[in-house]
């Protein structure tokens, strides 16, 4: 069975492209170079705790399968050339074949993440996005963990896997995305805002360091990013607090270093995104995911 997502708006056939393009790519560089240490995968999901999947890359790289970023404690965050994907607790980053990405953990993340043969499991999506996990999905992702790399195919571990699929095919966007400009011009005023989420420089203020009007910054912001420059800069503010509040800041002190001036208004912005607190979230990145059985 495959799936597609009908719920959601349909990706620019301009990355569909791109997204096809890399993944060929990739398949040409590794059956050239035969780098790395798996060159196919075993079986249609593949994510066992020692496994390459489970093993942080802190380089951009690509693979030739999808995989579902996840983990089970911390957070994440997958950059592309695009956009930045932050999954929080109990979401994931769904990950194609072919597009290049870096990913970035809290310190004390416990990834648990799978690579998944898209095509076999009938899962067509060629564009990231955060999903939400749910409970049994969660405990889908740690049976695989712990199975041995060729479980049998047609015993049941063989149709948890298809089941692990119907699941990720219901499961909902719920994402905290930054979507990343390719214009020169904008790409200077979201990194300056990355560095300094506490500055609170206006629109009128990058537009005349950058000579142009405040009307052709606000429509660049919306071509290059579908947000406007306030959205931007707020989401901007909230990927900065997630560090700062996993360590155990104080949560005005976060707010202050994320440039509100309001606590109130802190919580509100953050619990918008996000769905929870920032207490909330603060106290779920420190538990402890259950100990896996041995």
């Amino acid at each position: 069975m495959n799936y597609s997502r009908t719920d959601i708006p349909a990706p620019d056939p301009a990355v569909l492209r791109r997204n096809r393009r890399l993944s060929e790519e990739a398949r040409k560089t590794r059956a050239r170079s035969g780098h790395g240490p798996l060159r196919r995968l075993p079986r249609p999901v593949y994510g066992h705790i020692d496994s390459l999947s489970n093993t942080l890359i802190p380089r951009r790289h690509r693979h030739i399968w999808a995989q579902l970023s996840y983990a089970t404690q911390g957070h994440l965050q997958v950059w592309t050339p695009y956009a930045r994907f932050v999954a929080l607790p109990q979401r994931a980053v769904w990950i194609p074949a072919g597009v290049l990405h870096r990913v970035q953990q809290s310190p004390h993340t416990v990834i648990r993440s799978l690579y998944l043969d898209a095509d076999a499991l009938g899962l067509d999506w060629l564009d990231c996005r955060v999903l939400a996990v749910s409970p049994l999905l969660h405990e889908l992702i740690r049976h695989f963990s712990t199975l041995p790399i060729e479980y049998d195919l047609d015993g049941p571990d063989g149709r948890l896997a298809q089941v692990l699929a119907d699941q990720l095919a219901v499961s909902p966007d719920a994402g905290l995305i930054l979507p990343w400009p390719t214009d020169p011009r904008l790409q200077s005023v979201c990194q300056q805002l990355q560095r300094s989420p506490d500055n609170t420089p206006d629109l009128g203020s990058f537009s005349r360091r950058l000579g142009v009007s405040d009307k052709t910054l606000t429509r660049l912001f919306q071509q290059q990013t579908g947000l406007g420059f306030r959205l931007w800069r707020q989401r901007a503010r909230l990927v900065h607090a997630l560090p700062l509040l996993e360590r155990g800041d104080r949560i005005t002190d976060v707010a202050l270093a994320c440039g509100y001036d309001s606590l109130s208004s802190f919580i509100a912005a953050f619990r918008a995104h996000t769905g929870v607190t920032p207490r909330a979230f603060a106290a779920g990145a420190r538990e402890d995911d259950a100990p896996l059985p041995d």
